[in-house]
């Protein structure tokens, strides 16, 4: 097995960075993205973040080149490992940097840096390095033991596939649609009678009339749930009054348990608040004198 994977690790690296490499360099893509990458604040240049991504780029295919061609050699390999060290670097540095920027690892993808461009960063390292003490030919390898190479090429593009965020359209989208459509929203109610998730009468609360008049007494996000008699009991903190007459109380909300997006008419909500100190019911009071709560005004 050890065999296997250092003569078939210069293929697979090569494969890798031949793609991520094209992307960078060819893709028309890469200027449109370089202003949404890490590569940006740092050079606080959009036009120098293209530049580098594209020299990048060139670097992957060059790499690429040299794994195929002389995968014996250890110099694309300890190349291909201080490429990857650089990856690492950087990866952390933008992290820090700008947390909500892409890596711009494949020049396509706009999502935050994640652990999965960590991983994959840290395969190239230690993948170079490995290529980089191999003594044999991807080539050869496949000729000794096909069956076991193409399992094992398999198996490593599986890995680096799950590993890259703008192939997720490919496979993680498909797997969440049919997952909903086998197991149902998880916040819908599947069938009369069910519970439903906490998080879906939370939803169903705060659409409702009775949270929008409530809403202005209200300061805290929830608290607590439990469930009695059928009814799911949802419990937030609030202030009622302002300076010296405010007053502490739990505002508390019922609905429906089995209460979902997918149930017919609005739901019923009963409200209560209740004084912090004293534990006494101030519906009564609250529900005739409800405060408005400001507006702020939207800038654009």
């Amino acid at each position: 097995m050890l065999s296997l994977t250092t003569g078939l690790v210069p293929l697979v690296l090569a494969g890798l960075l031949g793609w991520t490499g094209s992307v960078k360099l060819f893709d028309r893509d890469t200027v449109r993205q370089a202003p949404k990458t890490a590569l940006a604040r740092m050079l606080r240049s959009s036009e120098r973040a293209a530049l580098v991504l594209r020299g990048t780029g060139a670097v992957e295919l060059l790499l690429a080149a040299a794994l195929l061609a002389v995968p014996a050699s250890p110099v694309p390999g300890a190349a291909t490992a201080v490429l990857g060290a650089g990856f690492l670097g950087y990866l952390g540095y933008g992290r820090a940097l700008a947390p909500e920027s892409s890596c711009g690892c494949t020049a396509n993808e706009d999502t935050p840096i994640t652990w999965r461009a960590f991983a994959r960063a840290a395969l190239v390292l230690v993948g170079g390095a490995t290529a980089a003490v191999a003594h044999g030919s991807w080539w050869s390898t496949f000729t000794e033991r096909p069956g076991g190479s193409v399992v094992f090429v398999t198996l490593a593009a599986a890995v680096l596939v799950a590993l890259s965020v703008d192939l997720d359209r490919w496979w993680l989208l498909p797997l969440r649609r049919l997952r909903l459509r086998v197991f149902g929203h998880p916040l819908f109610g599947s069938e009369p009678g069910d519970r439903v998730p906490v998080a879906a009468s939370v939803e169903l609360l705060e659409n409702s009339l009775a949270w929008q008049t409530a809403f202005p007494v209200v300061r805290s996000g929830l608290l607590d749930h439990w469930e009695e008699d059928g009814w799911r009991i949802l419990l937030y903190s609030g202030v009622y009054g302002a300076g010296e007459n405010a007053r502490p109380v739990s505002v508390v909300f019922a609905l429906d348990a089995t209460a979902g997006r997918d149930t017919p008419g609005d739901p019923a909500v009963r409200v209560n608040y209740i004084d912090a100190h004293t534990g006494e019911s101030l519906a009564a009071t609250l529900l005739r004198a409800v405060p408005r709560r400001r507006t702020l005004p939207t800038l654009g």
